[in-house]
């Protein structure tokens, strides 16, 4: 077993889940519910869906297929919360679920395969298709974060006109193995 590959991905996902954070911090109440219209899914729906699936995917994942039969995905997406904290501690269990599955892994059972709706993944396949989908998902919270806050969004990476000067604090340093994110 590769423990890089798992130091890694724990860290990506740290990262993608600070992003939310980082929004959630900079967010009213108000804006956590707000729907552009009536198709579209407010922050705390995308929130519902991604808790969601990670409670599914994560919770016996070894043993068990990712889509569970307690799951109700098409509920995702009708906001039942009422209030910002309802939302974040939906978030954090769902968050919880993840790290726990990932530190369950070993050497032992890191070559089992796994299964979504049937489908067999490898631990590193199954591990990467969440990833993916969950940094997509915080992709558009982050956007409707920056959206309903126009001017007053607080960066949450190189802000703009900034580049040079990070690059410049960058390359003042000795070349050295870190992970991107041991310094955010």
């Amino acid at each position: 077993m590769d423990t890089s590959y798992l130091t890694s991905v724990k860290k990506q996902f740290e990262y993608y889940k600070s992003l939310g954070d980082k929004t959630f911090a900079q967010l009213t109440e108000k804006q956590f519910f707000w729907l552009p219209n009536t198709d579209d899914n407010s922050i705390a729906i995308t929130i519902k869906h991604i808790a969601g699936n990670m409670l599914s995917r994560w919770t016996n994942f070894l043993t068990e297929d990712g889509e569970k039969e307690w799951r109700n995905r098409d509920d995702e997406f009708i906001n039942s919360f009422t209030t910002k904290e309802e939302v974040i501690t939906y978030w954090e269990m769902g968050w919880q679920c993840l790290f726990n599955a990932l530190n369950s892994i070993t050497p032992k059972n890191f070559d089992s395969i796994v299964y979504i709706r049937n489908q067999g993944h490898t631990i590193t396949e199954a591990i990467n298709r969440q990833l993916c989908h969950y940094s997509y998902h915080i992709g558009q919270i982050v956007f409707l974060g920056k959206l309903l806050l126009g001017n007053e969004w607080e960066s949450l990476s190189i802000a703009k006109n900034a580049s040079k000067d990070y690059n410049t604090d960058k390359f003042s340093k000795e070349k050295s193995r870190t992970h991107f994110t041991d310094d955010l």
